[in-house]
């Protein structure tokens, strides 16, 4: 299929529905679809062409017999189809591969803990794809000395953190807007003042630890455990996530050896919901801690990606026989943090919430905003997805003059279905809560408000720190892509010169409203919800019932919990003084539209017509 876009293959398996599909199950003779191109003695200008030949053929000179491990399942992925192990190399494997899982012969399997929106299978068959190969041409590296099962991406995965890494000091943090970015390795060093490793998260400078919550998607639960200091290892942590069948099985076998470990499984109710929400919860001798983040608790989330976080006040302890209703935030916080754990109906949870109704909160100037499976009428409409940041940038945002000119501003990392044009989910509800300002801001015509999608390009991705693996993040489908054409004419690359993280591939998402010269903002989010129905939730029964199918979390800043009218934009991201006023957006503005020749990242078809940094080309079977 030709587009503005490139030239697409599709199979005669595509969907054809708008949602619920579930990819057809990959073929017994699946090709390991990970090159590495060896260099030629003479560089030559123009890119390397790599084409496969079948397997009765001869390969040609310039590319290497692929190296396997101990081989995964092949099953179904959501976004990913059939297709797998879509990197090839030619030596020891790279530690910047993403969504790995141990499966039951001790090998990985690829999940797609982003592609949430609705052309995805059913939680049971969703996580158990093989993850993309990656080697790379680094010299061996010794095994770190914890016990990890064998991956077939070769020692080097288990890669350390360079000693210094761990410099996090509370003179460095911003503690007016609390938002922080994730660290980066292989990156210039003062690109990470002020940013944060998960060790640092979980480490005494925040508070004297005693037991913890983790919700996420994705785990390694090995490597979670060593992310907790020696002092709080063998401390309660409860584990909430949606895996059924398979999957939950192994997520339980994985936490055998540590007795602290107890799960929570999230009920998801309606069929290709995920439960994608990242959060901890932390409670300490000194008091309780809320992070709410967009990290998968895996060590590749925490390696060479963009993620961002906020982290809550310590909140003290209320004075014994305080009523619940005591230490609330002027935007509810407390509220809306217990009705969505409320909302999971686990017992598990029952005493984290009294836990909750016991500390002060009252210091909190974020708004929550989280997505719980199911199909709500009446006020319940507006508890949950977009009509819940509708809802609050009606009550709480600050009309501006011109408002037609500010844009709204969307960056993620997944893309989901959202029909044949845009008449039929993004124009039609959502780009209206984006566009919402204020009781008396009129509701502004599509063609008014400019509206940006930031989503990498094929060569953001190529040229990333992790090269095409990066892309393994990143699950926007052919099937999906190749439906909504319409929506591409959107996209505008990663760009993030000013955090030093240009070529740290997006795993951050992140929506905002913007002025016409991107100097003021009159909102910003962060949150784990993608660009997806499934995430935002879609509009049912002429408008009177929302349906979401997965859960998510995310906050909002608006200025006027800041006693301010907008917020600036902070212009130096790194180093920034912990007395900055300004906001720190995680990526450049104003956003770049794609180039003529710029084509969105797709990571189920090949790309062969040049290497990425490390050598390799992205070939699925």
């Amino acid at each position: 299929m030709a587009s503005q876009h490139g030239k697409w293959t599709l199979s005669d398996s595509d969907d054809n529905d708008d949602n619920n599909i579930i990819p057809p199950t990959p073929p017994k003779d699946i090709k390991k679809p990970l090159h590495h191109i060896k260099p030629n003695p003479e560089p030559k200008a123009s890119p390397v062409n790599t084409l496969l030949k079948p397997k009765s053929e001869p390969k040609k000179e310039n590319t290497k017999k692929l190296l396997t491990g101990k081989p995964s399942i092949p099953a179904v992925d959501s976004a990913m189809g059939h297709h797998s192990n879509p990197v090839r190399n030619d030596s020891n494997s790279s530690p910047a591969l993403k969504r790995k899982r141990e499966t039951d012969e001790g090998g990985w399997n690829l999940s797609s803990s982003d592609d949430d929106g609705d052309d995805k299978a059913p939680s049971s068959v969703v996580k158990n794809k093989q993850k993309p190969k990656l080697q790379n041409s680094s010299p061996p590296r010794k095994k770190p000395e914890r016990s990890r099962p064998p991956s077939p991406h070769g020692e080097n995965y288990y890669k350390e953190e360079p000693s210094d890494f761990f410099e996090a000091s509370l003179n460095t943090m911003n503690d007016m807007y609390r938002f922080y970015l994730n660290k980066v390795i292989g990156i210039e060093k003062k690109y990470n003042t002020g940013a944060l490793h998960i060790k640092e998260i979980l480490s005494p400078m925040f508070g004297t630890l005693k037991e913890s919550v983790q919700f996420n998607y994705c785990f390694d639960i090995p490597w979670m455990v060593q992310q907790y200091p020696p002092e709080f290892r063998n401390n309660p942590v409860t584990i909430v996530h949606g895996e059924k069948r398979e999957s939950k099985a192994r997520l339980i076998q994985q936490a055998q050896p540590y007795s602290h470990i107890r799960f929570c499984q999230a009920k998801l109710d309606i069929a290709f919901g995920t439960h994608h929400t990242k959060m901890m919860l932390l409670w300490y001798e000194e008091g309780f801690r809320v992070i709410i983040l967009t990290s998968n608790l895996i060590q590749a989330d925490w390696y060479q990606k963009t993620q961002g976080l906020w982290m809550s006040p310590l909140y003290p302890r209320l004075p014994k026989g305080s009523p619940e209703t005591e230490g609330e935030s002027p935007t509810h916080f407390k509220r809306d943090l217990l009705e969505y754990l409320t909302a999971y109906r686990a017992p598990e949870l029952a005493e984290w919430i009294e836990r909750i109704k016991e500390h002060d909160l009252s210091e909190t100037r974020i708004y929550l905003i989280g997505s719980t499976p199911g199909r709500f009428q009446g006020s319940d409409m507006e508890k949950w997805g977009h009509l819940k940041l509708r809802k609050l940038l009606k009550e709480n945002a600050q009309p501006v003059q011109n408002a037609e000119n500010w844009p709204v501003i969307g960056q993620f990392s997944s893309i989901g279905s959202m029909g044949l044009d845009k008449t039929k989910w993004l124009s039609a509800e959502f780009q209206h809560t984006l566009t919402t300002l204020g009781k008396s801001g009129k509701l502004l015509t599509v063609p008014e408000t400019p509206l940006m999608l930031v989503y990498p390009s094929v060569n953001n991705v190529r040229t990333s720190l992790e090269g095409y693996p990066a892309g393994g993040s990143l699950p926007y489908s052919i099937q999906t892509a190749q439906k909504q054409i319409w929506l591409h004419s959107y996209f505008h690359g990663w760009r993030a010169e000013t955090s030093g993280r240009s070529r740290a591939m997006p795993h951050i998402k992140t929506y905002m409203r913007a002025s016409a010269d991107f100097s003021q903002l009159a909102w910003f989010l962060v949150t784990s919800a993608n660009l997806s129905k499934a995430a935002w939730g879609a509009l049912e029964k002429n408008n009177t019932q929302m349906m979401i199918r997965s859960y998510e979390l995310g906050v909002l800043y608006l200025p006027s919990a800041f006693n301010m009218s907008t917020f600036s934009v902070e212009k130096n991201i790194f180093p920034i003084s912990s007395s900055s006023t300004s906001f720190p957006v995680p990526f450049d503005l104003p956003p770049l539209r794609y180039s003529t020749k710029d084509q969105p990242w797709i990571w189920n078809i090949p790309y062969t017509q040049a290497p990425d940094t490390h050598g390799n080309i992205w070939v699925p079977s």
